[in-house]
């Protein structure tokens, strides 16, 4: 049996020496905190152009090219990006009110867009969502309805404005508003900022939008299924360099896109080779989706000086007392 000719011995270690350079480069890239896992902390956004689910231009794509990316607008089809440049430009003294029943860019003053659309190992995203590949949610035939809202509205009869207690939770204030803080961590149009503390034993995410914070039990086991709370019951290990966290019992009022009290959640963390922090999280609410699914948002880090500032949510917030008032007003209007 003939052999081919075998390089010298010394270019064998030659090899070696390089693949171990490579590896302990790559390797001391990854900031690390005294016990060897990687450090985490810091300010990050997760602000993005990319939306949850896959906009039908892009059916059948999980990732644009580089010129779509840097042209791409998300609300210029419904013509939502020029409805916030006009409510961001100067504003005629003398104009009418806004069409009774027309959209209203009620978030306007505080959305700036950075045009950054989700990038993951090097793809440019069209979706958070990356799983059913077709980037939608996949609900269940009759998964809809099933959230406590839903649930508490079809069991009493009354309107969705009949008090406080059937109002979502962001709008009362008692919880970020779509999920920023989670679990699921999606994005916003704006405060999609955190700060990451960790410690042998937790790590502490603090989202800006409510200034909600999520503390991630390391090593440790769920407790006792009826203690539920806001966030859910959240236990977190390292699988490699990769932060794994399994959470369940979330309150039964926190609901993402009609989930259930049972849903559980997966989320992983860990660096790219850009120094981003990629999030993914996988869903499981049988009842509500037909199918697990997963979405995937890279968080950056903030610029030097950067910190979390105080949101005061109910502090000149009367949108809800707006709300339950004219209800009670149009109730009273239909009176004989």
């Amino acid at each position: 049996m003939a052999h081919g000719r075998q390089p010298p011995r010394h270019q064998f270690l030659e090899v070696l020496v390089f693949c171990m350079l490579v590896h302990s480069q790559a390797d001391a890239e990854i900031p690390r905190l005294a016990g060897g896992e990687p450090d985490f902390q810091g300010y990050w956004t997760n602000e993005t152009e990319t939306p949850l689910e896959r906009p039908a231009q892009f059916a059948g794509r999980q990732s644009m090219t580089a010129a779509e990316a840097a042209q791409w607008r998300p609300g210029s089809a419904a013509g939502l990006t020029d409805l916030t440049d006009a409510e961001n430009g100067f504003l005629d003294p003398d104009r009418g009110p806004p069409p009774k029943g027309g959209p209203i860019a009620l978030e306007a003053d505080w959305y700036f867009a950075s045009g950054y659309v989700a990038r993951v190992d090097g793809e440019y995203r069209t979706s958070l969502v990356i799983d059913p590949p077709d980037g939608k949610i996949p609900y269940a035939e009759d998964g809809r309805g099933r959230d406590f809202v839903s649930q508490a509205l079809a069991r009493t009869g009354l309107d969705a404005f009949a008090g406080p207690e059937v109002r979502p939770a962001g709008e009362r204030c008692l919880l970020s508003v779509l999920s920023t803080a989670g679990p699921p961590m999606l994005p916003m149009s704006y405060n999609s900022n955190y700060q990451v503390v960790q410690t042998p034993d937790y790590v502490m995410i603090m989202a800006e939008m409510v200034n909600d914070v999520r503390i991630i039990r390391i090593d440790d086991r769920h407790r006792d299924p009826a203690l539920y709370r806001w966030m859910g019951d959240s236990i977190g290990y390292w699988k490699g360099d990769t932060l794994v966290v399994e959470t369940q019992n979330l309150h039964p009022q926190q609901s993402f896109r009609g989930s259930s009290a049972e849903l559980t959640t997966t989320e992983t963390f860990r660096y790219d080779d850009e120094g981003q922090l990629i999030y993914r999280v996988t869903l499981n609410d049988p009842a509500v989706y037909g199918q697990s699914w997963t979405a995937e948002v890279p968080m950056r880090r903030m610029p030097d000086g950067s910190r979390i500032l105080e949101y005061a949510c109910h502090e000149g917030n009367y949108s809800l007392v707006g709300a339950l008032a004219g209800a009670r007003r149009q109730e009273q209007d239909a009176e004989p």
